[in-house]
């Protein structure tokens, strides 16, 4: 297993950045550009390398996600974990993506700097990954020390009236309602990746299936073999349905558990043939 510093250490040489932990990796820009060292086709210029907000790694791991498809990987990722900007989980992809890096890459010298138009393309500071709602609320209102005197050293009434007139109290509502509109979109982009990676791993499994079917379709089997009555029962499981199919296939071993009983059954043993 490849160190973490390690990995490090190749990716800094591979991208030409200065990341020094694999959190750093978690807005998905180091990983879209190590896909385009092997491929050569990302659309770098897409790609927020200095994203330090959610919404913006969500847009990095869609790029990624199309190339995956694009190229026909079947790896399923969880952008949503990897957000998150953890350790654990990072290590892990960077430790497959690693793998992949070394079957597939040519070997062609890769101008890194040159691929992401001069961007920087360092590390961001991923501790704290901001929503967009966070985002939106800084410079917003702070509250005043409590220990002032309301209204000390003014005429009486200009308080109140100033109160009453402040500009920000006009738009405090407003401003909730972006937040949470922002929020909200903030979710909805979120189920978005979810949903797309529900589907990756659909088609990913389903393409497991579809390979056993074809091939015990193509199977040569002698006709009422054991080889046969498997390749026969694992057809019935492919193609049972909500609807009663997997009733059938229950049926089905329960009559060939019958008959080989029946034919237990029918067997005498003589007690003086018994040791």
């Amino acid at each position: 297993m490849t160190s973490r510093q390690e990995l490090i250490a190749w990716v800094n040489g591979l991208l030409q950045t200065n990341y020094t932990k694999v959190e750093q990796l978690g807005s998905g820009a180091a990983y879209c550009q190590i896909m385009d060292s092997i491929y050569g086709d990302l659309r770098l210029e897409r790609v927020k390398f200095n994203a330090n907000q959610e919404y913006e790694y969500v847009e990095n791991f869609k790029i990624l996600q199309n190339a995956m498809t694009k190229h026909k990987i079947s790896k399923p990722i969880d952008p949503t974990r990897l957000i998150k900007c953890r350790f654990q989980d990072n290590f892990e992809f960077l430790q497959w993506l690693k793998k992949h890096w070394e079957s597939y890459y040519s070997g062609a010298p890769y101008d890194a700097v040159g691929r992401r138009n001069g961007k920087p393309g360092g590390p961001v500071d991923t501790s704290r990954p901001m929503s967009s709602a966070s985002s939106s609320s800084v410079g917003a209102y702070r509250p005043r020390p409590a220990n002032r005197v309301a209204g000390a050293g003014r005429p009486a009434g200009v308080g109140a009236r100033a109160t009453a007139m402040r500009p920000g109290s006009r738009t405090t509502g407003a401003g909730a309602n972006a937040q949470q509109l922002q929020e909200l979109n903030r979710q909805i982009a979120d189920a978005k990746v979810l949903i797309e990676t529900a589907e990756k791993e659909r088609d990913f499994y389903f393409g497991k299936l579809r390979e056993i079917e074809v091939f015990i379709q193509q199977a040569e089997l002698e006709a009422d073999s054991e080889s046969d009555k498997i390749a026969k029962h694992i057809q019935g499981i492919l193609y049972s349905t909500d609807e009663g199919g997997a009733d059938d296939v229950d049926v089905a071993q329960e009559d060939e558990y019958n008959q080989v009983s029946g034919t237990m059954g029918e067997l005498h043993i003589d007690p003086e043939e018994t040791f």
